[in-house]
């Protein structure tokens, strides 16, 4: 496969998501890791931002609630290179009634190789990479080759 560079930024454009039972947890991780957060650019679906402005004390873009289309707005930021870095706390328990929107997230997440955190554990390992506070050059996977295959098939 081939692939095109993408350079990240030292200072990362992250998004931070949050199902309804994971608010708590993310807003919990995001306060002990508050000092790394305030040194990047941070993005959150509605809810989950209004919580974490207030906690934080810091200025977050926000998007539209999940279910409204927030989550289809960070896929299409990532897409756009507007957005390095993803921590979503979702749910595995719990159905959402915009299920299909938090697949397509994770999947673009996947297809443009955007760091991605789904728990806890995975977003400590992640904000506390060396990797965090430098640039870094992501790889992204060319498809259009696979695409046009499929079209002559």
């Amino acid at each position: 496969m081939k692939y095109t560079e993408s350079l990240i930024q030292r200072v990362k454009n992250i998004a931070l998501v949050a199902h309804d039972n994971k608010k708590n947890d993310l807003i919990e991780w995001a306060q002990w890791n508050k000092h790394v957060l305030q040194r990047h650019n941070i993005f959150a679906t509605g809810t989950t931002g209004r919580l974490m402005e207030a906690e934080l004390e810091m200025t977050i873009t926000k998007f539209q609630s999940g279910p409204l289309g927030g989550d289809q707005q960070i896929g299409s930021h990532i897409t756009e290179g507007k957005i390095d870095f993803l921590i979503f706390f979702w749910d595995p328990l719990e159905p959402q009634p915009h299920d299909p929107d938090v697949k397509a997230l994770l999947r673009i997440a996947l297809v443009w190789n955007i760091p991605t955190a789904c728990n806890r554990a995975t977003a400590d390992f992640l904000i506390s990479s060396v990797l965090m506070d430098r640039p870094y050059r992501r790889l992204i996977p060319d498809y259009q080759i696979r695409i046009n295959q499929n079209l002559q098939n």
